[in-house]
């Protein structure tokens, strides 16, 4: 009994001087193994390209179908209800989109990939953040379509191609700071579809009690009072005056610094969490 006790601690002690010996990652080589698996991701797009359904079609869908449905009842027609529509529609499409990152994550953690990792010397958060890197070309896509179904139905952004792309990259930003709440779930959830049932319940609130497709004055006060802190009206709000008049008003600079504290809280709680499965 004493002989195992003696040989278990100096298997602990070896283990402890294997830990201490070993290099730390520099930010360079966080940062390229972050690109190398957001590669590994983007190959894994090409491979699937059924994960491009959603940002292809959703954005045509869902803007035909607001645009029908409520422009009548809002503003008389749907040529005058575009501007006040279309950047809703980027912000809940990009939002949207983003949600698939906690759920291809936990696909992957579900199937094993992440235990190859374990045995790399490599930053803890390049797997993770580098599919999220990826995922931007998803975000670029979702919104691209949207203004373009815009313009297709008659919408004429008077902060024209500048301010079109300023509202994108907005939107852009937006959605990957987002995406840093939805890893957290997929490393925290036991299923992929726990992943999305728990990303539903947070994305649906946030995009429909918003500012998306309504004026905030036709709401009932106590409605409105959530409304208007609602980070994601922030962000429809700024993308309206960077499209449709190219001003970049406050609402701007309110929505870059929910996107800092959201990645602030939960980048590190993602990065926490999953070394636990490591």
């Amino acid at each position: 009994m004493t002989t195992m006790i003696t040989h278990t601690r100096e298997q602990v002690r070896a283990a402890d001087r294997v830990a201490a010996a070993r290099r730390r990652v520099s930010m360079r080589e966080t940062l390229g193994q972050t690109l190398a698996m957001a590669w590994r991701a983007f190959k894994k797009m090409l491979r699937n390209p059924e994960q491009f359904f959603d940002v292809a079609l959703q954005p045509l869908l869902f803007t035909a179908m607001f645009a029908f449905i409520f422009g009548g009842a809002i503003t008389g027609d749907v040529e005058s209800y575009l501007p006040l529509l279309i950047p809703g529609i980027v912000a809940q499409t990009v939002l949207t989109t983003c949600m698939a990152t906690g759920t291809q994550l936990r696909e992957d953690m579900e199937k094993g990939v992440f235990d190859r990792f374990k045995s790399l010397p490599i930053a803890r958060i390049a797997p993770l953040a580098g599919p999220m890197v990826a995922d931007l070309l998803r975000y670029t896509i979702a919104a691209t379509l949207t203004f373009a179904m815009g313009l297709l139905m008659g919408y004429r952004p008077g902060g024209g191609a500048g301010g079109v792309l300023a509202a994108i990259l907005l939107a852009i930003v937006t959605g990957w700071s987002m995406a840093w709440i939805f890893t957290w779930v997929g490393t925290i959830a036991r299923s992929a579809q726990a992943v999305q049932g728990i990303s539903m319940m947070i994305l649906f609130p946030l995009t429909f009690l918003s500012n998306a497709f309504v004026p905030v004055e036709t709401l009932p006060g106590w409605l409105a009072a959530f409304v208007r802190i609602n980070p994601v009206s922030h962000l429809v709000t700024a993308g309206r005056d960077l499209a449709n008049n190219a001003l970049i008003s406050g609402e701007v600079a309110w929505t870059l610094l929910a996107c800092l504290i959201v990645i602030a809280i939960f980048a590190p709680l993602s990065v926490r969490s999953y070394k636990r499965h490591m």
